[in-house]
């Protein structure tokens, strides 16, 4: 498997060469985010997907059966903690500062692994407040599922589109008042496979999500 200097460069590649929109608000693609050797691995982790129970629209409903590349996870699979130690990098922190036009520095890592199945939705939401950097990095393949991209808003009422869905593609913005998006509802055939992508704010409660709880970034 690649080393963390090798996830670390295929970021930094990926963000620097990231295409941008500014319909209906900034955001942008980033593609080959990953090296390739990383993404079986993190399309087979063994986590359950959660039970939907016929309710849907947020994800907060499930949080008892959601998993991140927490401490323990970490030091359980390798590709979890690669990707966490990448991330943390103050390079790949300074790159994403950059390129997106955020400010980093004291933010803590949280990453959750997506599944979601047929009933799956979400209401239109900005990731305002405690959020100061999204990525929604897309990892399954299965049949169908180039149309599951992240679905965009205009506002919190008026759907405008959806994202590519492809593995190793990622949707990137940084949250603001406008940043509308979720997933408007359609059929997903198996498992919907993704990988959210936070850096929050000091305010954030749940510190046992965050893949270094006791450590903020730092860009360079």
């Amino acid at each position: 498997m690649s080393s963390v200097e090798d996830v670390k460069q295929s970021i930094i590649a990926s963000v620097n060469a990231a295409q941008g929109s500014a319909d209906p608000y900034a955001h942008y693609l980033m593609r080959d985010v990953l090296p390739t050797d990383m993404i079986e691995p993190l399309q087979d982790l063994p986590f359950p997907a959660p039970s939907l129970e016929g309710m849907s629209g947020t994800r907060e409903i499930h949080n008892k059966s959601r998993n991140y590349f927490d401490v323990a996870n970490r030091t359980t699979y390798p590709c979890c903690d690669l990707l966490a130690q990448a991330l943390q990098d103050e390079e790949v922190v300074g790159a994403i500062e950059r390129t997106f036009g955020t400010s980093l520095e004291g933010t803590y890592l949280r990453i959750e692994y997506g599944q979601d199945t047929d009933g799956f939705w979400l209401e239109p939401h900005t990731d305002i407040g405690v959020k100061a950097f999204t990525m929604l990095l897309y990892l399954s393949d299965e049949e169908g599922h180039g149309a599951l991209g992240t679905s965009i808003y205009s506002d919190a009422n008026t759907h405008v589109g959806n994202s590519p869905f492809e593995p190793n593609l990622a949707m990137v913005f940084v949250p603001s008042n406008n940043t509308w998006h979720g997933f408007e509802p359609r059929p997903i055939n198996g498992v919907r496979k993704s990988i959210i992508i936070n850096y929050v704010t000091q305010e954030w409660r749940a510190r046992e999500q965050l893949a270094f709880p006791e450590q903020t970034v730092t860009p360079a």
